[in-house]
């Protein structure tokens, strides 16, 4: 993997010749590799579009990379060199290749006294060539007399370093490499010194010499962060592994206390209970284990530490071979039916195939088990009467083994078949392995469960756990600014032209022209929302307005919306003019088009804005706030683990056999990442028991957590078109993320409130445990310190009509592309999580938010009335007057007491 920077140009730069000016060239270093570009003589605007090429090691972690750019200027005829500027850039937000852009960045002093000014453009990328061209040669080269930087090529790393100390001491590389790091150091120190050449240090973590561990390591310490970078099938984040020492009873683990004063049973139904679940106390190996990762070359360990352990029978049905012939139809129909008990999974079956394959588990929980026997039968299939019996395995459950990971998967074996009776073997085989595991088994999410044994079909794919991710959403910016030669049907008058851009559904329209004329001018911005991959065209008609309800389409043009420039900044984008196509030219049409010489043509300035926050959730709750470009991305604040253990006390929200029925499953969504549990089926108090982590870039988010009921599970009443099935809600949870306080556990069973007309209403209880760990308190204070919402949201603001139009598009984009994957996340799921009806008037809103305004109002109101009476200057002459009236009227004081 090759790391590319592609110089373009710089802007501005600072003169050094003494004669106004400057020959500057660019000099890169990435992690000890120098490459330059050549010099532009006597420009203080240069350009170069030169490609430096550099080894990137995919291995190591991004986080604590940095590419350092500077500018100089080549002093001329005497060889040297004066400093124009720096920038350093991090590595963790740099893309693929294809999907870079143009970034400009400000040159910064090396030295407080430097004088400095102008900026360099940019673009950064990864790519997988493996050859790189040649660097270009220095116009003129440097004057021996004069200490210069040695080029190192693209294949440099840590290594070289070893050699050329060998060199310069003549010693054996391999003596050098195994002495202490400290004198290694202070050996290169001493060569640089002597040379005046600069040797690249072996740094801690460049891996060229195994690091010292600290002393205080093992030592234990109430709490213990291992942040690593770990790539798992269903969390893909970061995730951070922390190990919390139980604190005392009288210590509290919560945000907020219980009230103790409170007598009412309503209220404390609605209030925030504390819960004592035993997280991560069953687990082996200090209670974490499973996964892997790396992340600052450390190892750590799993972060199930936020759940309850549930165990598990896994049975992995893998393949069988040589399986007997029906004497009927001469082949066979197999599959295989697991039983434990009076649970009973079955793998689909193949036609006619002798050696069939599944690779398919099953997973029985062990709260469950019925039976000390688990039977493993390989049926036929027969299209009528009773299924053939082909044979068995039976496993004695005393005897299966325990899988604990990080351990390796259990191998599967090959079992002979018995007969019936389990007298004698028959013939067949059949490969599958047998373990005891938890739900951190990687075998878990796509697993057959034993408590969904009623849900067959296609509703086995709508009970698993999923994640999500959203689409990256941009801001289509289209400003229309003006036409030229537009001709209208009726030759004898002149068109009121107004120009229609449509993007998928979303259609929007200039104004009219206030004049009649042929080459009206508009300068309007239109802005869409589209979402990558890009598959919509953007659409543009021209219009003449003939009636209020009539409109004559003069032109249309279709254009790819990858064809256009994305932008980070504020900087201009070059226009382009586009003929338009004369409206109801079809296919057939093409040889007649090309024929017609004369167009009309339309002015565009069309761009892809990355240097905004597309919003597709309430303002209230955002939980990103992330430009849309990864360029723009600053380091990950902290890690936010939340353990969705269980719920209780749901109500029924359909009918099954003629009772209530409730078919649970969790939806979780922060920033770009959703997450969906498994379905409990037919339960009031599902326990889900699953952890997900995902990364924090501003504490000043919230995330916002759903419960709803499966109704896509197969089987009962068949929606119909006019009663499709929907996945109820059952309530929602949203937790703020700047009221966690860091390091610290919190457990507490959260009510779910849903608003009916009558009133608002419980629907149950959800019980989590969430966890907030910061990553660096230089980079908290520093996002504390500066805005919210990218800069760009300051320097070009959109309207308040303007970002309820954009966020109502944003949604729906949402909806639709979560809509798509398999299984899918219900439209009417992500409109209830994301608050699609948020903007909307309400009454009950309106009166809530006027009583909190009275309440916040009385108390100064009895202040201003308090401070009215003291400064009153009748207060003494009042006082006595009300003494003589009770004085001399006794009978007033029984009512007044």
């Amino acid at each position: 993997m090759k790391l590319v920077v592609e110089v373009v140009d710089a802007h501005d730069l600072m003169p050094k010749d003494g004669k106004g000016s400057a020959s500057p060239f660019v000099e890169v270093d990435f992690q000890n590799q120098l490459s330059k570009t050549k010099t532009i003589p006597k420009n203080l605007n240069p350009v170069w579009n030169q490609k430096l090429l550099f080894d990137l090691d995919e291995t190591k972690n991004r986080h604590h990379q940095s590419i350092e750019v500077s500018v100089y200027n080549e002093r001329r005829p005497i060889p040297g060199r004066n400093f124009l500027g720096r920038t350093r850039i991090p590595c963790s937000n740099i893309v693929k290749k294809g999907e870079e852009v143009y970034q400009t960045f400000q040159l910064e002093k090396k030295w407080f006294f430097s004088t400095v000014k102008g900026e360099i453009g940019l673009k950064i990328y990864t790519s997988p060539e493996s050859k790189a061209p040649p660097l270009p040669s220095p116009s003129q080269p440097p004057s021996s007399n004069t200490p210069q930087l040695p080029e190192t090529s693209p294949s440099s790393s840590s290594l070289p370093t070893i050699t050329h100390i060998a060199e310069n001491t003549g010693r054996d590389c391999r003596t050098l490499a195994a002495l202490p790091r400290a004198e290694i150091l202070h050996t290169s120190e001493a060569i640089t010194e002597q040379s005046g050449k600069k040797i690249s240090a072996i740094s801690e973590t460049s891996g060229g010499f195994p690091a010292k561990e600290p002393k205080n390591r093992n030592k234990p310490a109430k709490i213990r962060v291992d942040t690593a970078q770990h790539v798992h099938k269903h969390q893909v984040l970061q995730k951070t592994s922390q190990s919390v020492e139980k604190l005392p009873n009288g210590a509290p683990y919560t945000m907020h206390a219980a009230n103790p004063s409170a007598h009412s049973s309503d209220l404390d139904d609605f209030n925030l209970k504390d819960t004592d679940p035993q997280l991560g106390e069953l687990w082996p190996s200090g209670g974490a284990y499973g996964g892997r990762g790396w992340m600052n070359g450390e190892r750590y360990a799993s972060t199930y530490d936020l759940v309850e352990q549930v165990s598990y029978l896994y049975v992995r049905i893998v393949k069988a071979k040589d399986l007997p012939s029906s004497s009927i139809t001469a082949s066979c129909d197999p599959y295989v039916e697991v039983k434990l008990g009076n649970y009973k999974g079955r793998t689909r079956h193949f036609e006619k195939k002798m050696n069939p394959e599944w690779n398919q588990v099953f997973a029985f929980s062990k709260d469950r088990i019925q039976s000390s026997v688990l039977e493993v039968f390989v049926k036929d299939k027969e299209m009528v009467g009773r299924d053939d019996y082909l044979g068995r395995v039976v496993f004695d459950l005393n005897e299966v083994p325990t899988r604990v990971p990080p351990d390796s998967p259990l191998a599967p074996q090959w079992y002979r078949l018995e007969d019936r009776r389990g007298e004698g073997k028959v013939r067949g085989e059949i490969m599958l392995a047998v373990w005891m595991g938890t739900q951190a088994d990687e075998a878990f999410p796509d697993a057959w469960h034993s408590d969904a044994a009623s849900v067959y079909g296609e509703g086995v794919l709508n009970i698993r756990s999923k994640v999500y991710v959203s689409p990256k959403l941009w801001y289509l910016r289209v400003n229309v600014i003006e036409a030229q030669d537009v001709v209208p049907s009726d030759r004898s008058r002149l068109p009121e032209v107004f120009v229609k851009v449509q993007v998928g559904n979303q259609v929007l329209r200039t104004k009219i022209h206030p004049t009649r004329t042929a080459n009206p001018l508009w300068n309007e911005d239109l802005v869409f929302v589209v979402a990558e991959p890009f598959e919509e065209q953007l659409f543009l008609t021209v219009e003449d307005r003939l009636t209020p309800l009539k409109d004559d389409v003069l032109g249309k043009i279709s254009v790819p919306l990858n064809i256009f420039e994305k932008r980070l900044d504020n900087r201009p984008v070059h226009s382009r003019w586009f003929n338009l196509e004369k409206y109801g030219f079809g296919v057939l049409e093409a040889d007649r088009r090309k024929e017609l010489k004369f167009s009309s043509r339309i002015h565009l300035r069309v761009c892809l804005e990355g240097g905004y926050h597309v919003m597709d959730e309430s303002t209230m709750y955002i939980s990103d706030q992330r430009p849309t470009a990864r360029q723009l991305w600053k380091q990950p604040v902290g890690i936010l683990e939340v353990g969705i253990l269980g719920a209780q006390g749901l109500l029924p929200l359909k009918m099954k056999d003629g009772r209530g029925s409730t078919d649970p499953y969790c939806v979780a969504k922060y920033g770009q990442k959703w997450v969906r549990t498994r379905t409990i089926v037919d339960t009031f108090n599902p326990k889900w028991n699953e952890q997900y982590t995902w990364e924090v870039y501003d504490p000043c988010t919230v995330i916002t957590l759903g419960v709803f009921d499966n109704c896509h599970l197969g089987g009962g009443e068949k929606p119909t078109a006019a009663n499709v099935a929907r996945d109820a809600r059952i309530g929602k949870v949203r937790i703020r993320l700047s009221t966690l306080e860091a390091y610290r556990t919190y457990t507490h069973s959260y009510p779910l409130l849903v608003l009916h007309p009558l009133g608002v209403k419980k629907m149950g209880e959800l019980q989590l445990a969430v966890r907030f760990t910061t990553l660096s308190l230089a980079n908290m204070i520093y996002v504390y310190g500066h805005p919210l919402l990218p800069k760009m949201h300051y320097l070009h603001p959109f309207t308040v009509n303007q970002v309820d139009n954009l966020r109502y598009q944003a949604m729906n984009i949402v909806a639709v592309r979560l809509g798509r994957a398999e299984p899918p996340l219900r439209k009417e799921v992500v409109e209830y999580m994301l608050d699609v009806d948020s903007h909307t008037w309400s009454m009950r809103r309106s009166k809530a938010n006027f009583f909190r305004i009275m309440s916040l109002v009385s108390g100064s109101d009895q202040g201003i009335h308090l401070t009215w009476t003291l400064n009153f200057h009748g207060q003494k002459q009042c006082t006595q007057m009300n003494l003589m009236k009770n004085l001399t009227h006794s009978q007033l004081l029984s009512p007044m007491i």
